[in-house]
C-alpha cells in the first residue's frame, strides 16, 4: 500500500485567514504558544474547508442536514462515500439512529498549518461613522493579522480511496446496509480489505478522485477576512512523496534559523537515505519563485544530481501537481492502490 505524504506551506502576507474567539471587541487570530513565543495558525478544519469549497463548480458536494435546538444540535453529511467525492476523501460520522449510523475516518489527513518562526499579530485599529450625524461618535473596531510561513503536514491514503468498509458494529462501518446494497448495485466491487469486508469503486473513478484532489491543491482559494487582507492562499510550497507504510518523515524539513523559514536540504537528504527502501516512486516538490528568498535556487543547485535521475521533482506546485494528477488519472501509478498490508 502506498500514502502521499509531505508538506504544504502558506505565505501569509498581512492577512488573517483563520480567526479565533474575539475578545475586547478585537477580532483575534488563531495562535499558540510554544516557549512562551506565539505561532499564528490556521486550523485543519480551516484548511480542509477551503480545499472543499475550492474543488471544481460540477463535482457534487455532499448535502449537509441539520437537527436538534441549542446545545443538542447536530450536523452531518449524507454520508455517502460512493456518491460524494467530499464524503470519500474527508471522512464523516452520521450518528442519527439505530441502522442509520455509520462513520468514516479521513482518507486526507491534514495537519495544523502553522507559523515556522514565532510571530506577534499586529492589532489594526479601525472605525465606522459612514452616514453619522455631524459630531456623532464612531464605532470602534479592531482585528489582529500577521506576516507568517505556515506548514503542515498531509498524508493521503491512497488504498483506502473510493474503498468503503461495511462490517463491523456501531459507527465503524462506512455505509449502512441500504447505502451499501445501492453501491454494490451501482458497480462497486466487494473485496476484503484490512480485515474488514468492502466495497470498492472502479479503478477509474479512485484515479480520477487523486486527481481531482491534487488539482484542486494547486488552486485552493479561502480564507477570513478577504475584503481586508486579500491574499493568496494556494500552496507555496507541497512536498508529496510515495511511501509504502504510511509514515511522514518530511515533518522537520521547514523549520526556523535565524528568526527567518528555512528548508533544511540536510534534514531532507538524510530522510530520503533512511526510508529509501520505503518509497514508492520520485518524491515531488512543488515550490512557487521567490518563496523563502533564493533558497529554492540554492536547494535545486543541492540536489541536482537527485533531480536529474528523476527521483526528485522540483518545479511550481501548479505545475507539480497537475503533472502528478496526469499521471495518476492516466494510470501511471496504479499499483499505489492496491492494498498490500497482510
Amino acid at each position: 500500500m502506498t500514502y502521499l505524504v509531505g508538506k504544504v506551506a502558506l505565505d501569509v502576507n498581512a492577512g488573517a485567514p483563520n480567526n479565533g474567539l474575539g475578545s475586547d471587541n478585537v477580532a483575534r487570530v488563531k495562535k499558540l504558544y510554544a516557549g512562551g513565543l506565539s505561532h499564528p495558525y490556521v486550523s485543519a478544519q480551516a484548511f480542509r474547508r477551503w480545499v472543499r469549497d475550492s474543488l471544481p463548480a460540477d463535482e457534487r458536494r455532499s448535502p449537509v442536514f441539520r437537527s436538534g435546538s441549542g446545545k443538542n444540535q447536530q450536523a452531518y453529511s449524507s454520508g455517502r462515500p460512493d456518491r460524494y467525492l467530499d464524503d470519500d476523501l474527508f471522512g464523516y460520522m452520521v450518528a442519527v439512529s439505530k441502522g442509520s449510523s455509520c462513520q468514516r475516518d479521513t482518507v486526507l489527513a491534514t495537519g495544523t498549518l502553522v507559523s515556522v518562526t514565532p510571530e506577534k499579530p499586529a492589532e489594526d485599529f479601525g472605525t465606522m461613522s459612514r452616514g453619522f450625524d455631524t459630531g456623532a461618535n464612531p464605532v470602534l473596531h479592531g482585528h489582529e493579522h500577521y506576516t507568517a510561513d505556515l506548514a503542515g503536514d498531509v498524508l493521503l491514503d491512497l488504498a483506502r480511496v473510493g474503498t468503503f468498509e461495511t462490517d463491523g458494529s456501531g459507527l465503524k462501518v462506512a455505509l449502512t446496509s441500504a447505502a451499501a446494497q445501492e453501491a454494490a448495485a451501482g458497480g462497486a466491487e466487494r473485496i476484503d480489505f484490512r480485515g474488514a469486508s468492502a466495497l470498492r469503486l472502479p479503478l477509474a473513478e479512485r484515479r480520477r478522485r487523486v486527481a481531482v484532489l491534487l488539482r484542486t491543491l494547486a488552486a485552493v482559494r479561502g480564507g477570513a477576512k478577504q475584503a481586508l487582507h486579500y491574499g493568496d492562499r494556494t500552496p507555496s510550497l507541497t512536498l508529496l512523496a510515495p511511501i509504502k507504510g504510511g509514515v511522514n518523515p518530511f515533518t522537520r524539513v521547514l523549520r526556523a534559523r535565524d528568526r527567518r523559514t528555512f528548508f533544511d536540504v540536510r534534514v531532507f537528504t538524510e530522510e530520503l537515505t533512511a526510508w529509501r527502501e520505503e518509497l514508492d516512486g520520485p518524491v515531488h516538490v512543488g515550490w512557487a519563485p521567490g518563496f523563502l528568498g533564493d533558497q529554492r535556487e540554492a536547494v535545486r543547485a543541492e540536489l541536482a544530481d537527485a533531480i536529474g535521475s528523476g527521483s526528485i521533482i522540483l518545479d511550481h506546485p501548479r505545475i507539480v501537481l497537475n503533472r502528478l494528477a496526469d499521471e495518476i488519472e492516466g494510470g501511471q501509478h496504479d499499483v499505489w492502490f492496491e492494498d498490500t498490508r497482510k
